[in-house]
Protein backbone atom coordinates (compact mmCIF):
# COMPACT_ATOMS: atom_id res chain seq x y z
CA UNK A 1 0.00 0.00 0.00
CA UNK A 2 1.22 3.34 -0.77
CA UNK A 3 0.23 6.98 0.68
CA UNK A 4 -0.18 9.84 -1.22
CA UNK A 5 -0.52 13.55 0.03
CA UNK A 6 -1.02 16.30 -2.12
CA UNK A 7 -0.01 20.16 -1.57
CA UNK A 8 0.14 23.21 -3.02
CA UNK A 9 -3.42 24.17 -3.64
CA UNK A 10 -5.06 27.24 -3.41
CA UNK A 11 -6.69 30.31 -4.76
CA UNK A 12 -5.35 32.12 -7.64
CA UNK A 13 -6.65 34.53 -10.21
CA UNK A 14 -6.56 34.20 -13.57
CA UNK A 15 -3.19 33.79 -15.37
CA UNK A 16 -1.31 33.40 -12.31
CA UNK A 17 0.68 30.34 -11.35
CA UNK A 18 0.74 27.41 -8.48
CA UNK A 19 3.08 24.10 -8.01
CA UNK A 20 1.82 21.54 -6.53
CA UNK A 21 3.49 18.65 -4.88
CA UNK A 22 3.06 15.06 -3.86
CA UNK A 23 4.63 13.40 -1.56
CA UNK A 24 4.55 9.09 -1.71
CA UNK A 25 5.33 7.21 1.20
CA UNK A 26 5.08 3.53 2.34
CA UNK A 27 6.23 2.47 -0.74
CA UNK A 28 8.80 3.31 -2.90
CA UNK A 29 7.14 4.86 -5.83
CA UNK A 30 10.28 5.54 -8.61
CA UNK A 31 9.75 2.38 -10.49
CA UNK A 32 6.47 3.34 -11.81
CA UNK A 33 4.65 5.82 -13.65
CA UNK A 34 2.65 8.27 -12.20
CA UNK A 35 0.01 11.23 -12.69
CA UNK A 36 -1.92 14.13 -11.76
CA UNK A 37 -5.75 13.68 -12.24
CA UNK A 38 -8.75 16.21 -11.44
CA UNK A 39 -12.35 16.71 -11.02
CA UNK A 40 -14.50 19.71 -10.69
CA UNK A 41 -17.76 19.81 -9.62
CA UNK A 42 -20.42 17.76 -11.57
CA UNK A 43 -17.40 16.31 -13.59
CA UNK A 44 -16.07 13.30 -13.77
CA UNK A 45 -12.77 13.01 -12.97
CA UNK A 46 -10.36 12.82 -15.65
CA UNK A 47 -6.20 12.60 -16.01
CA UNK A 48 -4.27 15.68 -16.80
CA UNK A 49 -0.72 14.80 -16.90
CA UNK A 50 1.05 11.72 -16.93
CA UNK A 51 4.85 10.40 -16.25
CA UNK A 52 6.96 7.55 -16.70
CA UNK A 53 9.22 6.09 -14.51
CA UNK A 54 12.51 7.62 -15.33
CA UNK A 55 10.61 10.69 -17.07
CA UNK A 56 11.34 10.71 -20.51
CA UNK A 57 8.00 10.46 -21.26
CA UNK A 58 5.00 12.76 -20.38
CA UNK A 59 1.46 12.95 -21.32
CA UNK A 60 -0.75 15.80 -21.09
CA UNK A 61 -4.82 16.73 -21.50
CA UNK A 62 -5.22 18.96 -24.65
CA UNK A 63 -6.70 21.62 -22.81
CA UNK A 64 -3.69 22.19 -20.41
CA UNK A 65 -0.55 21.24 -23.04
CA UNK A 66 1.94 23.83 -23.13
CA UNK A 67 0.64 25.41 -19.28
CA UNK A 68 1.28 22.88 -17.35
CA UNK A 69 4.71 20.68 -16.68
CA UNK A 70 4.82 17.22 -14.90
CA UNK A 71 7.67 16.08 -13.18
CA UNK A 72 9.51 13.83 -10.62
CA UNK A 73 11.83 13.46 -8.34
CA UNK A 74 12.80 9.56 -7.60
CA UNK A 75 15.16 9.98 -4.67
CA UNK A 76 12.60 12.37 -2.79
CA UNK A 77 9.64 9.61 -3.90
CA UNK A 78 7.54 12.61 -5.03
CA UNK A 79 5.66 13.89 -7.88
CA UNK A 80 5.15 17.56 -9.35
CA UNK A 81 2.69 20.16 -11.58
CA UNK A 82 3.72 23.19 -12.40
CA UNK A 83 0.61 25.21 -13.31
CA UNK A 84 1.22 28.50 -15.55
CA UNK A 85 -1.46 30.74 -17.57
CA UNK A 86 -3.95 29.16 -14.84
CA UNK A 87 -7.95 29.56 -16.19
CA UNK A 88 -11.04 29.82 -14.38
CA UNK A 89 -11.86 26.32 -15.76
CA UNK A 90 -8.37 24.44 -14.18
CA UNK A 91 -10.50 24.94 -11.13
CA UNK A 92 -10.96 21.58 -9.73
CA UNK A 93 -9.71 19.13 -6.98
CA UNK A 94 -6.28 17.69 -7.66
CA UNK A 95 -5.10 14.49 -7.15
CA UNK A 96 -1.90 12.43 -7.39
CA UNK A 97 -1.98 9.09 -8.45
CA UNK A 98 -0.14 5.62 -8.60
CA UNK A 99 -0.72 2.31 -10.94
CA UNK A 100 0.28 -1.48 -9.33
CA UNK A 101 3.10 -1.17 -7.84
CA UNK A 102 3.78 -4.73 -9.35
CA UNK A 103 6.40 -5.71 -11.63
CA UNK A 104 4.95 -5.00 -15.51
CA UNK A 105 7.09 -6.11 -18.62
CA UNK A 106 6.81 -3.59 -21.33
CA UNK A 107 5.90 -0.27 -22.06
CA UNK A 108 3.41 0.61 -18.89
CA UNK A 109 -0.25 2.44 -20.17
CA UNK A 110 1.04 5.79 -18.55
CA UNK A 111 -1.67 7.53 -20.65
CA UNK A 112 -4.08 5.03 -19.53
CA UNK A 113 -6.68 6.49 -16.53
CA UNK A 114 -7.44 3.34 -15.87
CA UNK A 115 -3.85 2.40 -15.25
CA UNK A 116 -3.94 3.95 -11.58
CA UNK A 117 -5.68 2.27 -8.52
CA UNK A 118 -4.03 4.59 -5.56
CA UNK A 119 -4.99 8.57 -5.07
CA UNK A 120 -4.59 10.87 -2.52
CA UNK A 121 -6.89 13.12 -0.80
CA UNK A 122 -6.46 15.71 -2.72
CA UNK A 123 -5.77 19.55 -3.37
CA UNK A 124 -8.50 21.98 -4.09
CA UNK A 125 -7.09 24.72 -6.89
CA UNK A 126 -9.57 27.49 -7.47
CA UNK A 127 -8.50 29.99 -9.92
CA UNK A 128 -10.80 33.53 -9.93
CA UNK A 129 -11.69 35.50 -13.15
Amino acid sequence: QVQLVESGGGLVSVGNSLRLSCAASGRTVNAYAMAWFRQAPGKERELVASITRTGSNTYYLDSVKGRFTISRDNVKNALYLQMNSLKPEDTALYYCAAPPLTPYTGGYPYTDPTAYIYFGQGTQVTVSS
